[in-house]
């Protein structure tokens, strides 16, 4: 990186694809996806489902459409998924569910470590009787505000959801950051998942695109949403190409990421105005004085550090496009706005 480079902390999407990337993007062979026919895509496909244990996969465009596909194709109109008050599939995607697969999201509360009680879960399941709607979901999500979730807590949990007859999803958009923190193989992560979403395009580096994961019964479903979704590509290999990329080249790498971030985190706790909660894998949560905010975010813009400074707690995502030298860029571009302010 650069040091006239800014050094973007907004979140993990916004990273690059690198000369590799762009090259295998350049070079790959493509065919008509919605046929079938794309190699590059039916690869990625494959890669995937053999490394997390599961018969096939189906590629997209977006975590937020493989998420709904996913919903879509365990749920019929009226059914029900029970998931986290702060779970990216019911706050930040839209409300998707509900508007275009007729799907009544039931929200639970989230405790601080990312899980939901068991407990909450087993009284939020539904009796069946015409007066409520069918409860067919427990979807989770790993890792959630960069919190990794424990894995007996998943057994537990998908365990429970499998003893009512309940599908489980998992929006597994970070997985491999949850295996890199464990030290566990990816494959560990999605065990217990009926369905899992894996996303490219965060700390993988992928411009584009995420893979649904499932037998292959459930991925011959999903592929009717998906398409009802806008996400029948044709020669969708030219993206799949850098998912395969960033599969055998950036896994590893997240360590560096992680390891950033408790850079990042030890630097700003030195900051008194601050409270620091983290580092959560490669995210850090920093507390501003409100009345500070505005003018916090102004500054480190000037001084080429981007942050979302929306609300008083500012989540500052490390990735692969931000390295040691420019997290101790942003840490002194905060030290020296509250010595001045």
């Amino acid at each position: 990186m650069a040091t006239s480079d800014p050094v973007d902390l907004r979140s993990d999407t916004v990273s690059r694809p690198s000369a590799g990337m762009r090259r295998a993007m350049f070079e790959a062979e493509v065919g008509d996806d919605v046929f079938g026919d794309d190699p590059t895509v039916n690869r990625l496909q494959a890669l995937l489902a053999e490394m997390l244990g599961f018969e096939a996969g189906l590629y997209m465009p977006s975590g937020t459409q493989s998420n709904l596909a996913a919903l879509m194709a365990h749920c019929q109109r009226g059914d029900e998924v029970l998931v986290g008050q702060n779970a990216h599939t019911y706050r930040y995607e839209g409300g998707g569910a509900a508007v275009l697969g007729s799907i009544q999201p039931q929200p639970l509360e989230n405790e601080t470590d990312g899980t939901i009680s068991l407990d909450r879960i087993a009284a939020a399941i539904k009796p069946d009787d015409p007066h409520f709607a069918r409860t067919r979901l427990l979807a989770l999500e790993n890792t959630i505000g960069g919190k990794v979730l424990p894995l007996p807590y998943q057994h537990a949990a998908t365990g429970l959801a499998h003893e009512h007859a309940l599908a489980t999803h998992l929006d597994g958009a970070r997985l491999f950051n949850a295996a890199i923190a464990l030290g566990v193989a990816p494959r560990e992560i999605a065990a217990g998942f009926d369905s899992v979403s894996v996303c490219l395009s965060k700390g993988l580096g992928a411009p584009v695109g995420s893979v649904l994961l499932g037998s292959r019964e459930f991925v011959d479903r999903a592929r009717r949403p998906r398409k009802m979704l806008g996400g029948g590509l044709r020669q969708a290999g030219v993206l799949a190409a850098a998912g395969i990329y960033s599969i055998e080249h950036n896994v590893a790498r997240l360590a560096d990421d992680h390891g950033n971030a408790r850079r990042l985190a030890d630097g700003l706790r030195s900051v008194d105005a601050l409270r620091v909660d983290g580092p959560h894998t490669n995210m850090v949560f920093v507390t501003v004085p409100a009345d500070r905010l505005a003018a916090l975010g102004a500054f480190l813009h000037g001084r080429g550090i981007l942050v979302l400074a929306r609300s008083p707690t500012v989540r500052l995502v490390t990735h692969l496009d931000v390295d040691a030298a420019g997290i101790d860029r942003a840490t002194a571009a905060f030290r020296e706005f509250f010595a001045r302010h």
